[in-house]
């Protein structure tokens, strides 16, 4: 028959001999439930915090934001540290054309496609292609307006080429440069306000003219009620990317400054849109007059007759 000692299991002498040393020391039942840790039992107590997270950048965003900057470590000076604005591939720009095109209410732009790897590679073809989309429907809309009267010959205005190119890349440099500072100023004012990068901010603006580009070649159309109504809508969908990019970043400072920001933003980008269709399409028709038949012609017509 076996002793009793050889009956006792090796690991119970191990935790008695571990309390008499520690008295402590607590014990963890198996079947006792694991303690929710604080900062999980919060966020359960606050569900619209994540979404307020979402909206306002936060939460796992710092991270990101710095892991995009270990990768442009190179000085500013060298073409590498350029390079990796232009590091994206086809399915992140045609997702991000489709993230401006169709926006999703309550969904930071910043936050979903561009935080993680801001470029410029889309922004600069995007205007590029606006601007002689611009140019040649322009052209066009002038040629089909005063088609059939016998006292026009068209002739191609080119300049519309380098206006259209002044037009649009000023504002989608020079008004994200405003805003950022802007940002930048009032985020010195307000602890807790939402900063955007230069980058970023350059970003969602370039993405935001893509709809212009089929607006522009519906344009053609020779109908002006036509050309408002599509104005209109390209203005609604591409202004309220900039809306609901810009808001969060701006709706926890003073309510008549987040308001006057948000407005100014979308003045200009109406601006923008009224100004490219009332220039470029909308000029007013011009009299061409008749050719004038030289005296000394019409006096050689009536000698020979």
């Amino acid at each position: 028959m076996a002793a009793v000692d050889d009956l006792k299991f090796q690991e119970f002498d191990v935790a008695a001999n571990l309390l008499a040393a520690n008295p402590d020391a607590t014990t963890i039942s198996i079947d006792e439930p694991t303690e929710i840790p604080k900062s999980q039992h919060s966020r359960l107590q606050e569900p619209g915090r994540e979404e307020d997270d979402e909206l306002l950048g936060t939460d796992d965003s710092d991270k990101t934001e710095l892991l995009a900057g270990q990768k442009k470590s190179a000085p500013f000076w060298t073409f590498e540290y350029y390079q990796t604005f232009f590091d994206v591939d086809t399915y992140q720009v045609l997702d991000r054309i489709k993230g401006s095109v169709f926006p999703v209410p309550g969904k930071n732009f910043v936050r979903l496609y561009i935080r993680s790897n801001p470029d410029l590679y889309g922004p600069f073809w995007i205007c590029a292609t606006l601007v002689f989309t611009i140019a040649v429907s322009g052209n066009l809309s002038n040629f089909f307006i005063h088609l059939g009267k016998p006292t026009y010959h068209y002739v191609p205005e080119f300049r519309k080429v380098s206006i259209a190119a002044t037009t649009i890349y000023a504002y989608a440099w020079l008004v994200p440069l405003a805003l950022w500072g802007f940002l930048m100023w009032r985020n010195s004012k307000v602890m807790n306000i939402v900063s955007y990068s230069f980058l970023e901010i350059v970003c969602v603006y370039g993405y935001s003219l893509f709809i212009y580009i089929p607006t522009a070649i519906l344009w053609i159309i020779p109908e002006k009620v036509v050309r408002w109504v599509l104005m209109m809508f390209s203005l609604c969908l591409s202004g309220s990317v900039l809306v609901m990019t810009f808001w969060p970043a701006v709706r926890d400072d003073n309510r008549r400054i987040a308001l006057a920001t948000v407005g100014t933003i979308v003045v200009l980008h109406a601006l923008l849109a009224v100004g490219c269709l009332a220039y470029f399409f909308d000029a007013p028709e011009l009299d061409f007059p008749a050719p004038l038949i030289p005296a000394h012609n019409i006096s050689t017509v009536i000698t020979k007759s």
